[in-house]
């Protein structure tokens, strides 16, 4: 039983359960789908400069260089863009901002699940519409069912926990289907190879694009997304942050950012390894006897035909590696293995061998 001084939503509220958190010796952690690689040098240099003075004031609450540097990167301008501290702040804002709607929101059922979490929140009715067989989200159904009358459409491109991406023709149909509500593409795997439905901002007044620096640019740690949207969306965004925090970017996560995105050399060189790497592992994986999705992120989402996945999850656990299982239905076989080093990677892979041999 709750206790008696929680709001009957709160009681009936499912929270997100984030991907674990544990102090390992000699981990080998592939769970949580973090980069790798450190940050770029020019960060750390950046965050240090940054903690030497000014900490006994509050930071600018419109991070307006944080935001003129997005901004400059994706051909913007700095009213086109809004950032919190992390994606998952900035999506449950629009969440609050654009989905309160007589009608429901339209969410695959497979994909990233704080998005019902959010809604369930917020009191948003949500309306899961099915992934196909290959768990490819059906945007021609969703641009149907959105036809009918929707609260919006949320999408991750590339999926989450899958990997799959859509091409940015599609995300145009699903723009079009839906022109009097958002549709939000959360972005936080674009640049391992997904198509930016960046470009398609001008052209569309309900488009809302989310990234986050947690993944490509390394900074997970400190806490940094933005959205990209014509004015109107980011000036809701903008009151929806100034009536819950009016500081949500701190000075050293916009030093540090701000860097980060200006480092494109260091940028570059680490995704390529990430994007090289899961290549390669997929091979590995796929001589193992797994099927392994496509993917266009810096995870792989994979299953063995012979082997139940929680089994494989906790032998690779008792071995101090780390992937993520969701107990879900449809993807209740599948693992989903970030792209780790290549030393990670090759112990992961020696480790499952191990396993199957033995299973």
């Amino acid at each position: 039983m709750p206790p008696s001084f929680w709001s009957p939503r709160i009681a009936a509220l499912e929270p997100y359960v984030p991907g674990e958190q544990p102090r390992i010796a000699n981990l080998i952690k592939l769970n949580t789908n973090e980069n790798p690689y450190p940050p770029s040098p020019e960060a750390i240099e950046a965050i240090r400069r940054a903690a030497e003075r000014g900490l006994e004031l509050y930071p600018d609450p419109e991070s307006v260089v944080l935001r003129e540097t997005i901004a400059a990167r994706h051909g913007l301008d700095s009213a086109q863009v809004f950032v919190g501290n992390g994606s998952d702040e900035v999506l449950a804002h629009a969440f609050f901002a654009f989905f309160q709607q007589a009608e429901p929101l339209l969410v695959p059922d497979v994909t990233y699940s704080f998005y019902r979490v959010y809604a369930q929140l917020y009191g948003i009715a949500c309306e899961l519409q099915p992934v196909d067989e290959g768990l490819r989200i059906d945007d021609r159904a969703l641009a149907a069912r959105a036809a009918a009358g929707c609260a919006g459409i949320v999408v991750a491109n590339p999926n989450a926990p899958t990997g799959i991406g859509l091409p940015l023709a599609r995300i145009e149909g699903l723009l079009e289907a839906c022109p009097h509500r958002v549709v939000l593409v959360d972005e936080a795997y674009i640049d391992f190879g997904g198509e930016s439905a960046l470009p398609l901002i001008g052209r569309h007044p309900n488009l809302l694009v989310v990234q986050t620096l947690s993944k490509s640019r390394s900074l997970a740690g400190l806490r940094v997304g933005f959205a990209c949207g014509q004015a109107p969306l980011i000036d809701a965004l903008q009151r929806v942050k100034n009536s819950f925090n009016s500081y949500p970017i701190d000075r050293l996560a916009a030093a540090g950012a701000v860097a980060a995105l200006e480092d494109e050399a260091w940028f570059a060189r680490t995704r390529d390894d990430v994007v090289d790497t899961r290549e390669g592992l997929a091979l590995q994986l796929e001589d193992l006897g797994f099927e392994v999705l496509p993917s266009q992120a810096n995870f792989l989402f994979v299953r063995h035909p012979a082997h139940d996945a929680g089994r494989l999850a906790a032998s690779l656990r008792e071995r101090a590696i780390l992937v993520r299982h969701f107990r879900q239905p449809r993807i209740a076989q599948f693992l989903r293995i970030t792209v780790g080093t290549r030393d990670q990677c090759a112990a992961l892979v020696d480790a499952l061998a191990g396993i199957l041999g033995r299973q």
